[in-house]
């Protein structure tokens, strides 16, 4: 199933932005290009995790948003 594969493959990378944010979070202080780093991860994980729920949500007959 495409969907499985598509929420393995979210799941994981969710899982890489976290650890590299908070990698970043206990280097101190941050250069510009850390802090830029610090921001897109922060969006590509919540990415991630809107899809992940729209996955959920889509394959669950009778849910209504």
């Amino acid at each position: 199933m495409a969907e499985n594969e598509e929420f393995r493959r979210l799941r994981t990378d969710h899982g890489a932005y976290d650890q590299e944010l908070e990698a970043l979070k206990r280097a101190s202080p941050l250069s510009a290009d850390q802090q830029w780093r610090m921001s897109e991860l922060k969006k590509l994980k919540l990415m991630a995790k809107d899809r992940m729920e729209a996955i959920l949500k889509h394959g669950r007959p009778g849910v209504t948003a």
